[in-house]
């Protein structure tokens, strides 16, 4: 296809999506009777619907954000086999994606999931929902209906959602917690580190499919659903809550995959890359539990770094309202390179994956070379892609058990 059909092809497409989403911009704003339905379905607290049934100890606790979101952690502070007199371990804080939520680390097998091996093994497990999944839908004075709920990136996870929830794990346990990361769960606590936030509350960070920068990302929808600035579209016809299981959503990934620059055989796989031991029972599991919504302004952001080539904060394009935020007409950088050359850091990533490519990730590396050989192990799987790292059914030979000797050189 030439240059100019394709960008005549985008037209049309853009065209085609803006009068969808124009028709039906209530149901994506509230969710879409799909996702209340699911969301009525479910019991009232992650514990009782992962943790307890496998006979592991499991607590809901809440923070509540400076800004007045109130999100959920889970914790597993012992194994199913230790005595409720045992005493507790080095504290971890597990952080998941995007789309996600902390139902990630839980729906595998007691042997399969890294939250049920490291309790086993004597950790104290805290399990994150960042704001606007299941978990974490609350707000002091907001309602999540609401366009003002949405009004956030995940540059506000950085400063306001992982700091709280580090602070408060210390203030429960007495004791830093290591940090795991999974996909944009090591964006934000690479971006955070990298402007000197939690590197002295934190003993260690282990980043499983590490994402920083985007350039390189080879997963058609993903790149489609940037070039043709969906979000963007989407925000401006009013609405703040990009809720993958909406009626408006499938519809409009399914205009999507017509395109024939699109792969959307197996969306999983086309989406993530093709896994190495992902079974489709655990992809079955994932698909009753996930996707979550996030905001419109985070799906955006993620485009921004794709088109840009760079990892930088929020860009809100008009240089006035860019002055008003952050004191100048383009928004600032993350530097990872100004991340402490001494803190622990544990990367993972694997050749077959198309969110967080080789490529990218070899940037990320390129601006750590200053770091600490002692203090940072890289691990490089060329069969694995992004979901192995939390469901493979093989991880825990291919990548936890290297984790967690890693995490206990730290302690």
């Amino acid at each position: 296809m030439s240059a100019a059909a394709w960008h005549a092809a985008v037209a049309v497409l853009i065209l085609l999506l803006c009068s969808r989403l124009a028709a039906a911009r209530v149901q994506l704003s509230h969710g879409g009777a799909l996702a209340a339905r699911r969301r009525d379905n479910v019991p009232a607290t992650a514990c009782v619907l992962t943790a307890v049934p496998f006979g592991y100890p499991c607590e809901e606790h809440q923070v509540t954000t400076d800004d007045g979101y109130i999100l959920s952690l889970q914790r597993i502070p012992r194994g199913r086999r230790a005595g409720a007199g045992a005493g507790l371990g080095q504290p971890v804080l597990l952080q998941h994606g995007v789309l996600a939520d902390g139902m990630t680390w839980l729906l595998s097998s007691p042997e399969e999931s890294l939250a049920y091996i490291l309790a086993d093994r004597g950790f104290d497990v805290w399990i994150a929902n960042t704001r606007g999944t299941r978990w974490s839908s609350r707000h002091v004075s907001l309602d999540s209906s609401s366009r003002d709920y949405w009004d956030w990136s995940w540059d506000d996870l950085v400063v306001k959602d992982m700091p709280n929830m580090v602070d408060y794990v210390i203030t429960h346990t007495g004791q830093k917690p290591h940090f795991v990361g999974h996909s944009m769960g090591t964006l934000v606590a690479l971006a955070a580190l990298s402007e000197g936030r939690l590197a002295d509350k934190m003993k260690s960070a282990a980043l499983l499919s590490p994402v920083a920068y985007l350039a390189h990302m080879t997963t058609p929808i993903g790149i489609l659903l940037a070039k043709t600035f969906v979000g963007e579209i989407i925000s401006i016809l009013g609405v703040a809550e990009f809720n993958p299981i909406s009626s408006v959503v499938t519809n409009l990934v399914r205009e999507l995959c017509r395109h024939p620059r699109a792969k959307c055989y197996d969306l999983v796989r086309d989406l993530t890359g093709k896994n190495y031991c992902l079974n489709n029972s655990a992809v079955d599991v994932l698909l009753q539990y996930e996707p979550q919504p996030t905001s419109i302004k985070t799906m955006v952001h993620l485009a921004q770094t794709f088109r840009d080539g760079a990892l930088s904060k929020y860009d809100y394009v008009w240089p006035k309202v860019n002055m008003e935020k952050y004191g100048q007409p383009d928004p600032p950088s993350y530097n990872m390179s100004n991340i402490p050359a001494t803190f622990p850091l544990f990367l993972t990533y694997g050749g077959q994956d198309d969110l967080a490519d080789p490529a990218d990730v070899g940037l990320l590396l390129r601006d750590l070379l200053g770091h600490d050989r002692p203090r940072m192990t890289v691990q490089y799987l060329e069969q694995f892609a992004h979901l192995d790292f939390v469901l493979g059914t093989c991880a825990k030979d291919y990548i936890y058990n290297d984790v967690i000797s890693f995490l206990n050189r730290f302690n």
